[in-house]
Order: C-alpha cells, then structure tokens, then sequence
C-alpha cells in the first residue's frame, strides 16, 4: 500500500499540535476519511484526527518517500 501524504495548511485551533506548510504521513482509517477527518501523527507524537480542511493531500516522488519514511 503506497504511503499518503497530507501538507498542513491551517492549524487554527490546533496550533501546538500542527504547523502551517509542514508535511505529514496519513495513517490509514477508512471511517475516518468516511467522515472527512484525516489521521496523522502529530507534534505530540501521537495520531489524532482532524477535519481535512486543514490539510491538502499531496502525491510526491518516490525518493521522497523513502526518505520521510525512514526519518
């Protein structure tokens, strides 16, 4: 299953727990998406979900991967 990405846009009312412009790796949840909340791991550590209005998905190159997976 290829790895799903999602780039912080707002973080109004999260602001210790998202920051603007930064990119975060989807953790897979069906219901979740069902109801237009995305699940990521977050500036705690943990994964939370949130609205995706605060994110944009976006597609990046393998050699990207690899290395956000890795880190």
């Amino acid at each position: 299953m290829r790895k799903r990405f999602v780039l912080c846009l707002d973080n109004k009312g999260y602001e210790a727990s998202l920051i603007p412009r930064k990119i975060y790796e989807v953790i897979p949840d069906e219901q979740a998406e069902h109801d237009d909340f995305v699940r990521v791991i977050d500036e705690s550590g943990e994964d939370y979900l949130y609205h995706k209005k605060h994110f944009v998905f976006v597609e990046l190159p393998e050699e990207v991967v690899r290395v956000l997976v890795t880190t």
